[in-house]
């Protein structure tokens, strides 16, 4: 059995990224996203900070509650050989009922993928009051889609400024 990390979130959270559960170089390491072929920090920084390189996780988090996103991930444990979403068996979810209380400011769940976005709503339905959108992994395994094909899906999620494009 494995399990995942607490939220990144605060009051001020307006938007959650809700991936599956991390893969194994993340629990080893202790970090979201930290397999090195993930392309969400990079996303990230070049959405939300212009390109720049994170100092270290500590600032990848800051980075986010900046602006007002919050991390978490659908399940709270489950039992996976290897770190593919589709080895995922005895998936149990986090309590995302508890986090929508103690931060009502989120409106916003972005999915990491359409794992992500099964668990959740598998457990939890379509939440009340809640704009969802599933969006393109990260996850270097999903590789449809170019990494500038994805951003610009992720910028349009986020509402930023530079592309047309819709999620």
């Amino acid at each position: 059995m494995i399990h995942s990390f607490p939220p990144c979130a605060d009051e001020h959270t307006r938007i959650l990224i809700v991936g599956s559960m991390p893969g194994g170089a993340s629990l080893k390491a202790g970090e979201y996203y930290a397999y090195k072929h993930n392309q969400f920090w990079r996303l990230m920084f070049d959405l939300l900070a212009a390109g720049r390189t994170p100092e270290s996780y500590r600032d990848k988090l800051n980075t986010l509650l900046i602006h007002h996103i919050g991390l978490w991930d659908a399940l709270e444990s489950c039992e996976r050989k290897g770190s593919l979403d589709g080895s995922i068996t005895r998936p149990h979810p986090n309590d995302f009922p508890s986090l929508f209380k103690r931060f009502p400011a989120i409106r916003t769940l972005l999915f990491n993928g359409q794992a992500a976005r099964t668990h959740f709503k598998r457990a939890f339905g379509e939440p009340a009051g809640k704009n969802c959108i599933t969006l393109p992994s990260t996850s270097p395994a999903h590789a449809s889609r170019s990494y500038e094909e994805k951003k610009a899906l992720w910028r349009a999620a986020l509402k930023l400024p530079g592309t047309g494009a819709r999620p």
